[in-house]
């Protein structure tokens, strides 16, 4: 015989399966309206995006030595501009942390910085750079270097606010200036997060190198550039797959040293 005294059960929890069903209907619907979305075109044009991509099936890989030296030029357009990063936000993120600025103008002078080149886009600050010093690299690097500076200089300087703050204050009760501090306290303290920060900017960087090329920027992206407008689509394929291939192999390679970093 039961025990009367066992307190029943609780109900059974309510399904949200209905909420989430509307959810997901007038998310749909809001990016259909706002995107102007055509289903009926969409499908219309499956014919045309299969034949298109039908003609890069046959990759031409006989100037594959040419190829790969533009891939090189690439990748050392993504790394110089990452180390240009680094350097930008190693002056910059110590003035853009609260408990290491010198003053409430210097932090809010550095915090604007870092947002306004970290505003305006990779791609704009290559057209300029190119109409600058002309077709190459060098555009190419400077431009990723100042735009991805926005964004380490930021995750450095938000991360030397969340040092504990004990330490800051250690330092400069022995006698150490502000320089001391940065050097030998906050650096120190998030260098392993900011090398994990600039493993993942330089596998960004890797990407964008070979779209900048479109804009003159030098390395595989200028000749795929090229090979497009010529509809040269066997030339086209095999430098994609090159590009696709190194990208592969960055995003492996960082992700084992990012999880090495941990």
């Amino acid at each position: 015989m039961a025990d009367a005294s066992i307190a029943a059960l609780p109900p059974k929890p309510r399904g949200f399966f209905p909420l989430w069903a509307a959810v997901g209907v007038a998310l749909v619907w809001t990016a259909v309206h706002d995107l102007e979305l055509s289903f009926e075109a969409l499908l219309y044009g499956i014919d045309d995006m299969a034949e298109y991509l039908g003609r890069y099936r046959a990759p031409d890989f006989a100037g594959l030595p040419k190829m790969l030296t533009l891939m090189a030029q690439t990748l050392a357009t993504a790394l110089w501009g990452t180390a240009l990063s680094i350097a930008i936000a190693f002056v910059v993120a110590p003035f853009a942390a609260r408990p290491l600025a010198p003053n409430r103008v210097a932090y809010r002078i550095a915090r604007e910085f870092l947002n306004v080149i970290r505003a305006v886009p990779d791609m704009l600050l290559a057209l300029v750079f190119v109409a600058a010093l002309g077709l190459g690299p060098l555009p190419g690097a400077l431009a990723l270097g100042v735009h991805t500076a926005g964004f380490l200089g930021k995750f450095c300087a938000e991360n030397m606010e969340r040092v504990e703050p004990g330490l800051y204050e250690a330092l400069s009760a022995t006698g150490a200036g502000r320089a001391q501090v940065v050097m030998f306290a906050a650096w120190p303290s998030v260098v392993r997060e900011t090398a994990g920060y600039a493993l993942f900017i330089f596998d960004r960087n890797v990407r964008m190198a070979s779209v900048l090329g479109l804009v003159g920027a030098g390395g595989i992206g200028l000749a795929l550039h090229d090979t497009l407008r010529l509809f040269d689509f066997g030339r086209s394929s095999a430098l994609i797959i090159v590009m696709l291939a190194t990208i592969v192999a960055i995003d492996l390679l960082s992700s084992w040293l990012r999880a090495r970093l941990h």
